[in-house]
């Protein structure tokens, strides 16, 4: 969008610039696939195509079933969207600061667009600051009500801006999930952690040529590999906070 809410503003390209990115991708020379493709490569069902790419978009914005959507199935190319069930449903429960939003009825069009659709929790809390039954009903509840909106298995989860443990990967495999997608500003590889799949997020500054940088497999690190010390540590101060102020928007 042109003018997003302040909170959100530096994860928001605008529609020109979007178009810029997604000519990039189709001027690669990659092969778009969905989260469900790479599931299939990673548990040795099914190859990949040859230089494969996956678009991901998280929470459900207000623009995904419309211009989003649009552009990516104008020009061919598949993508996978994680939905934050509880700021998709009226009166329900979310973190999510205020933002125009799209609704749970609108997930099954998406389908129709190419877009594979997954979980990206109820409320869009810091997952690896929760106990066991919060964590279980972000993780088991978002997930019910995507299959009842959409009527089949939804398979696939993304936490929300990357934050998992050991413990939450565990819980979304026992949830019923075959991947999960975190963030970690890297590119993924055959290597990669099914419960850890590596993302990039695209910010306001990156521009075109950035964007052409990954799609060659340029300026950024490999996945995976172990977390630092600053991630560790940021971690634990997390959950130090959400002991005393309760469960906290990921953002």
């Amino acid at each position: 969008m042109e003018e997003p809410p302040e909170w959100i503003a530096e994860f928001t390209v605008s529609p020109k610039q979007f178009g810029a990115h997604l000519d990039a991708v189709v001027g690669s020379g990659r092969t778009p696939v969905t989260i469900s493709a790479l599931a299939d490569h990673l548990a040795g069902r099914a190859p990949l195509p040859p230089r494969p790419v996956l678009l991901t978009f998280d929470d459900g914005f207000a623009d995904l079933p419309g211009p989003t959507a649009e552009a990516l199935a104008g020009r061919g190319l598949p993508a996978t969207a994680y939905l934050t069930t509880g700021a998709l449903t009226a009166g329900g429960r979310s973190l999510l600061p205020p933002a125009p939003m799209m609704t749970l009825a609108q997930a099954a069009p998406l389908e129709q667009y190419g877009m594979e659709v997954g979980s990206h929790t109820v409320t869009h809390a810091q997952l690896d600051t929760l106990g066991p039954r919060a964590l279980a009903r972000e993780l088991r509840a978002s997930r019910a009500a995507l299959e009842d909106a959409l009527g089949h298995p939804v398979r696939h989860l993304a936490y929300p801006h990357g934050y998992n443990s050991g413990r939450v990967r565990r819980m979304a495999a026992a949830a019923g999930y075959e991947t999960a997608t975190a963030v970690r500003h890297a590119l993924s590889s055959d290597r990669d952690e099914h419960y850890r799949i590596a993302r990039l997020i695209v910010r306001r500054s990156h521009t075109v040529a950035d964007v052409e940088g990954w799609l060659a497999g340029r300026g950024a690190r490999v996945a995976p590999y172990r977390d630092g010390p600053k991630t560790v540590g940021w971690r634990w101060y997390r959950r130090a906070r959400a002991v005393v102020r309760g469960p906290v928007f990921a953002g």
